[in-house]
């Protein structure tokens, strides 16, 4: 072969790039990013909040509500006594048996804990109480 012939062939073969090493290590990284990456879904609650109105509260002799308040503290208080979170299902359960129709109302402290308040709710759940709503602190 002559030496034009052959310098020619090797600039031929130094002009292919070989690409199969590239693509292999792009095709790893792409499967390490999908294989570390976490997949978080976003859990919420539903809290039945009231809207805020200035029609006048219902009277008194309407339905009752077993009011719960929760303070800044995460002490939960019902009728005026201090109770534990898990004698709150108990408590609504008798109190639900005194008046079937009564509905749950939590009042939270904005600085009380969420933690408290799923707690209550699931206790009234469990004590077949229906709905809780819950209500700002400083209101009546």
């Amino acid at each position: 072969m002559s030496r034009r012939k052959r310098n020619r062939q090797e600039a031929e073969d130094k002009a292919d790039i070989d690409l199969t090493p590239m693509l292999d290590v792009v095709f790893i990284m792409l499967i390490f990013f999908i294989v570390t990456a976490s997949f978080v879904k976003e859990q919420t609650i539903n809290v039945n909040v009231p809207p805020e109105n200035d029609t006048p509260p219902p009277p008194e002799n309407s339905v009752e509500s077993i009011l719960i308040v929760v303070d800044s503290q995460d002490q939960i208080t019902i009728d005026g006594r201090r109770v534990d979170l898990r004698a709150v299902r108990s408590l609504v359960a008798q109190k639900k048996a005194e008046s079937p129709e009564s509905s749950v109302v939590v009042r939270a402290h904005e600085d009380s804990s969420t933690e408290t308040y799923v707690g209550i709710a699931d206790s009234a759940y469990a004590a077949k109480a229906g709905g809780v709503s819950l209500v700002p602190y400083g209101d009546k």
